[in-house]
């Protein structure tokens, strides 16, 4: 995306650099170092690596002569959120135009094995006000870093166990605290004794919202015990049956979504087509499932500031949302990025946040550190939305002649900040509320929520696809790694295998026979390649492929996967071949795929979020199993090569993943298991109906 400036020069701008023209918010020197500062965060995808090297080359210098340092809202730029698969490209070219600024304005850079140093005082004497719009770049420089496998700059200090966390942060005076989350949706504080007290801790009480906070941790867990034994609450039974989820989906009332209608198309408003094959899909609530609970550090200033660590993924929203829930002037808080275990979407990182600031609140020039439980981050947290979907086609002569793709969920964002709502879970209990807002979707232009991916890749004939996003959400959900996509594209490509087996054909060459796009037709052609499509297997082994491009418009992605199906769904060997354009760092798009891959495979096997009608019960690794280290699959990732501008990775596998595997169960079992997860239970009622 590029945008430009009146009086700017006449080369288009990257939108992150005309939203932030200071050279100071990009670029600063310290200690001898070119500090390069990104609102972009690490979330163990390895963006920081990949932009130090787009970094070191757009200044001319090698990646040693850079440090890169973590967002903070008051001295870095505001990239928005990190996320979408986004991050590259929205920073690259920013990166990029600010590196020829100060090429033009400090160069010549360093040639050869000429030390940076004078080129790099050179940098340090700018004017960090100068203003990147008005000022010519120098063209494109050599690209050194870019497209070689650089170390990643995160790892040493994880693999070695060195403190790096939010978590691990210990600053003087440093308090503990814990806050006691209400045990349902609607539940509020009915009693708590006035003269409440446990030893070594402060209560903080605020409406329905209580924490303790105290000088060792030891005193704050036990006090939180105590707390939890003598409170209690009014609750309301008011969630769904978790074992009828699609058609408590299909209930109304819902927000149409209107992508695609094709006179035609089966179930078009004009001349609808006929449909000769109809078939349901779902997926229910998923959680994060962080391997490590949400933490954040907050700390009161006696000027009435408020200074926040947090791993958001969205600091600058997060700074906004504090502020509003807090009554305080955004220019009084200050949020800084500190990683902690990712997530890949919104789970209560920015919740945790607030909780801090109210506990610091009430011990001002104390630093607090609170942390969330294991029960609360799985059953507190926000949830990836369930979802169905029902899809028909006809087919005529072997080849698809009308496609139509119905798919009805909840909201795919509730996000801190979206759409002008704080959004943070303490807020609604406060003794003056600020309540969470409804889940909603992201706009079609941005890719959607619900809809995402739902139009299909492929030449159909005339195509119909609506979404149907309910309205009354009993659970928060909202963003997980790509939304709706997930389920779209196992929906879309388990029924591609449907059709290709009514048609009587092979499911690659059947899915080659409707493809125009050639970047699609050569990651499925490359992925059948490598994936061994054509070797024999034993019987209780299956192959399945499954294909997309993201948000149609982002990286291809084909996956072939092998899978045994015995006492339960076994995940063999995952092929996984990609399109993503021009690559960065070749290792780090490997991980994010194998990432994506090995996450999309304990979702479509083993995770499912548990409730009765009142809470939710799926509190620890028992009641909500994830993909454990000895079940986890072979991956062997192929990314093709591309001189294109460069794409993101990381949401490119999770739908082609859930699909190959569905259709590997189907070629092992004979039998199409459609609701996910695919896990014993399913496998068992697919087979009941089928039979």
């Amino acid at each position: 995306m590029t945008t430009t400036t009146a009086g700017a020069p006449a080369a288009t701008l990257p939108a992150h650099v005309a939203e932030n023209p200071r050279l100071g918010s990009w670029v600063t020197v310290r200690d001898g170092l070119v500090e390069v500062h990104l609102g972009k965060v690490e979330l163990g995808q390895g963006i920081v690596t990949a932009m130090a090297q787009v970094a070191a080359d757009a200044l001319g210098l090698p990646t040693s002569a850079i440090r890169m340092v973590a967002a903070n809202t008051a001295t870095g730029p505001d990239q928005g959120l990190t996320a979408g698969s986004l991050s590259v490209l929205q920073t690259a070219p920013a990166l990029r135009h600010v590196g020829g600024v100060v090429r033009a304005l400090a160069g010549p850079a360093p040639s050869g094995a000429e030390p940076p140093t004078a080129y790099v005082d050179r940098i340090g004497a700018l004017d960090p006000a100068t203003d990147l719009t008005t000022q010519v770049p120098a063209g494109p420089a050599p690209q050194v870093a870019v497209g070689r496998d650089e170390p990643r700059l995160d790892l040493p200090d994880k693999v070695l166990g060195r403190p790096r966390y939010l978590g691990d942060l210990r600053p003087e005076g440093l308090l503990h605290g814990r806050v006691l989350r209400p045990p349902s949706p609607t539940a509020r504080l009915a009693t708590l004794a006035d003269d409440w007290s446990a030893p070594g801790v402060r209560l903080v009480r605020d409406g329905s919202f209580l924490g303790v906070v105290g000088e060792r941790e030891v005193d704050v867990d036990r006090a939180l015990e105590r707390l939890a034994a003598a409170a209690t609450w009014t609750e309301q039974d008011t969630l769904p049956d978790e074992d009828d989820l699609p058609a408590w989906l299909r209930q109304g009332p819902h927000e149409e979504i209107e992508v695609v209608d094709e006179d035609g198309a089966p179930g078009a408003t004009n001349g609808a087509g006929t449909a000769t094959l109809t078939a349901s899909y779902s997926k229910p609530f998923l959680a994060h499932a962080s391997i490590a609970p949400s933490t954040a550090l907050a700390r009161w200033g006696d000027d009435g500031s408020l200074h926040v660590h947090s791993h958001s993924q969205g600091i600058h929203a997060l700074r906004d949302a504090l502020a509003a829930v807090l009554g305080l002037a955004t220019d009084q808080v200050v949020v800084e990025h500190v990683e902690q275990a990712g997530c890949y979407g919104h789970n209560p990182a920015d919740d945790a946040a607030l909780d801090a600031a109210l506990l610091a609140r009430a011990v001002p020039g104390r630093p607090v550190l609170s942390r969330w439980s294991r029960p609360d981050e799985l059953a507190a947290g926000p949830l990836s939305p369930p979802a169905t979907a029902t899809l028909s086609a006809e087919l005529v002569d072997g080849r698809i002649a009308g496609w139509s793709h119905d798919v009805w969920s909840l909201g795919h964002s509730s996000r801190p900040g979206f759409r002008g709502t704080p959004g943070l879970l303490a807020g609604a209990h406060l003794a003056e509320p600020v309540p969470l807002p409804d889940p909603t979707d992201p706009p079609l232009v941005a890719g959607g929520g619900t809809t995402r991916n739902a139009v299909p890749l492929y030449t159909v004939g005339p195509r119909r696809v609506t979404g149907h996003r309910r309205l009354q959400a009993p659970l928060r959900t909202s963003a997980m790694r790509a939304l709706g996509a997930y389920l779209n594209v196992f929906a879309i490509e388990s029924f591609m295998d449907e059709l290709a087996e009514a048609a009587g054909a092979d499911p690659v060459a059947f899915r080659l026979a409707h493809l125009d796009d050639p970047r699609a037709a050569h990651v499925l052609e490359t992925a059948a390649r490598l994936g061994d499509w054509h070797d024999p297997l034993p019987d209780d082994v299956g192959r399945g492929l499954g294909l997309a491009r993201y948000k149609d418009k982002g990286a291809w992605c084909a996956v072939v996967a092998e899978v045994a199906v015995e006492a339960d769904v076994r995940v063999r060997r995952l092929t996984v071949v990609a399109d993503i354009g021009s690559v960065v760092n070749p290792d780090g798009a490997r991980n994010q795929l194998e990432g994506g891959a090995t996450q999309a495979t304990s979702w479509t096997t083993k995770e499912r979020v548990r409730f009765d009608r009142r809470r939710v019960t799926s509190t620890d690794w028992e009641t909500y199993p994830v993909l454990r280290f000895a079940e986890t699959p072979l991956v062997e990732v192929h990314l093709v090569e591309s001189d294109a501008p460069s794409l993101g990775a990381g949401e490119a596998a999770q739908g082609p993943t859930a699909a190959a595997i569905a259709n590997a169960v189907h070629r092992a079992l004979g039998v199409r298991v459609r609701d996910l997860p695919l896990d014993a239970a399913a496998v068992v009622r697919a087979i009941e109906a089928h039979d």
